[in-house]
């Protein structure tokens, strides 16, 4: 007699392991730990992040206003010249040749005295509606 033999092919990808609940519980805390955890390092590694570039950004702020400080020092300096009597002076005598009157050359202006022109302007002010 001759026999036969036969192999099935069975298959076993649609069949699940069971997994138990505790284990399943077990890796949700595990994995909620672990986020926390990793939420709290970024979180302290942004800071350090930020803390740091302020730091530069106030550096760089403290030289702005060091050079403004400076410039605004030689710009007073460079105003307090321009506005010197002196240098006023000098250039009206030399550069437009403008000389000190001798007396009798200034002869007051013939107008209306303080008195006419106060009249005027109240005359000028009870017009208006």
């Amino acid at each position: 007699m001759t026999e036969y033999h036969t192999v099935k092919r069975i298959d076993n990808s649609r069949l699940m392991r069971p997994t138990a609940v505790s284990q399943f519980k077990d890796l949700r805390r595990r994995l909620a730990i672990g986020t926390a955890l990793g939420a709290c390092l970024l979180s302290y590694a942004w800071q350090h992040f930020e803390c740091i570039q302020v730091r530069y950004q106030i550096e760089r702020l403290d030289a702005e206003r060091a050079r403004s400080a400076d410039l605004n020092q030689q710009l007073q300096l460079e105003v307090a010249t321009l506005r010197s009597p002196m240098r006023v002076d000098t250039i009206a005598r030399n550069q437009l040749g403008l000389t000190v009157p001798v007396p009798g050359q200034v002869a007051p202006a013939e107008g209306s005295t303080d008195s006419v022109v106060a009249e005027a302007r109240l005359t000028g002010q009870s017009t208006r509606p």
